[in-house]
């Protein structure tokens, strides 16, 4: 079984907000990137439900995601995206266990 850790963000803007969550959603996204222990960090969001975003993240091991975690632009971005949200996101933190 691999080290790496994979994480499943939801998180879904209140009415009318989805253009602002989207700019700090991929300032997010570009700041993480840059991290040493990212080796995925992709936005999605569903054609069907304008608003409702997906974040999938992949981390070289625990201590990579728990550095992003307590890295300066998360809290930047979580703040920025309190009032835009309509609920605390969804966070899954996983590891892969077949497949590719």
């Amino acid at each position: 079984m691999s080290e790496q850790i994979h994480v499943f963000a939801t998180v879904v803007a209140q009415a009318g907000k989805a253009d602002e969550l989207r700019k700090v959603l991929l300032t997010l996204v570009e700041a993480s990137k840059a991290e040493a222990g990212v080796i995925h960090y992709m936005l999605h969001e569903d054609p069907a439900n304008l608003g409702s975003f997906y974040v999938f993240e992949v981390y070289r091991d625990q201590a990579a995601a728990e550095s992003h975690m307590k890295s300066p632009h998360l809290a930047t971005a979580f703040a920025g995206a309190g009032p835009l949200v309509a609920g605390a996101p969804s966070i899954v933190e996983t590891r892969l266990i077949a497949g590719s």
